[in-house]
């Protein structure tokens, strides 16, 4: 996978704020991306990729326990990045907490945002090139699973254009899901109404005229929402410290 030994001109929005609750048994006084994987958080090692690939101006969107992660974070610069917050009062949804952190990306044009309880193994910069040549309003990284079933999955045409999703099924079929990891152009926030909404229910299905794409990925996918996969982060502590740090 190419690094890159320069800035990254685009600002990374790191959903930080939700509560964790299926979580709770293991990880039960922090906030779901503060939980530890080896001698770090999950956040820090979100952090560490970003800036090994060479983005450095993080806003992070944060919610429950916010002040242990500002606490942690500070400004950014133990980890030579500059970090802004956008906290909110009420649980905002992943598209609520997007447009109330519009005001620390004002003067940006595409900015790339990142589920805080999920770690992919991607090139931000390859990602960030496919949605500038497509010129679309949105790109996801997608990732391929035996079992989709209970993610719900993305459906795309031969273009890499998304035409549809399909809901959490149960069922144990393979498919195309949503990693978590997006570029958005900043008409975005012209699709997001004030308050409570998500990114996945409110907003992506309707605006699919508006051009999303999604970019299949081959590395390595963990989403730690339950004990289970929280569990097998731990286990792929090592690789996941290899993938954060770019060795």
């Amino acid at each position: 996978m190419s690094q890159m030994s320069n800035m990254l001109d685009v600002p990374a929005v790191l959903l930080v704020g939700g509560k964790g609750t299926r979580l709770r048994s293991v990880v039960s006084s922090a906030p779901k991306p503060m939980a530890a994987v080896g001698e770090q958080s999950f956040l820090e090692l979100l952090v560490r990729q970003l800036r090994s690939q060479g983005i450095r101006r993080l806003v992070m969107c944060s919610g429950y326990l916010a002040e242990q992660i500002e606490e942690k974070f500070g400004a950014g610069s133990a980890w030579d990045v500059s970090i802004a917050y956008s906290r909110e009062q009420q649980p905002m949804g992943t598209a609520g907490a997007v447009k109330l952190a519009q005001r620390h990306l004002d003067a940006d044009t595409d900015f790339l945002v990142m589920n805080g309880d999920s770690f992919l193994e991607t090139d931000f910069a390859r990602l960030v090139q496919f949605h500038r040549e497509r010129k679309g309003l949105a790109s996801i990284a997608v990732v391929p699973v035996e079992d989709a079933g209970r993610y719900g999955t993305v459906r795309v045409d031969s273009n890499s254009r998304i035409t549809g999703f399909t809901e959490k099924t149960g069922a144990g079929a393979a498919g195309l899901i949503n990693a978590g990891v997006y570029v958005f152009h900043r008409a975005i926030f012209e699709h997001i109404l004030e308050g409570p909404a998500s990114l996945e229910k409110d907003v992506f299905p309707h605006v699919l005229e508006q051009g999303v794409y999604a970019l299949e990925q081959n590395g390595m996918f963990i989403d730690i929402g339950t004990p289970e996969d929280y569990a097998r982060a731990q286990a792929l502590c090592g690789r996941l410290c290899d993938a954060a740090f770019g060795r």
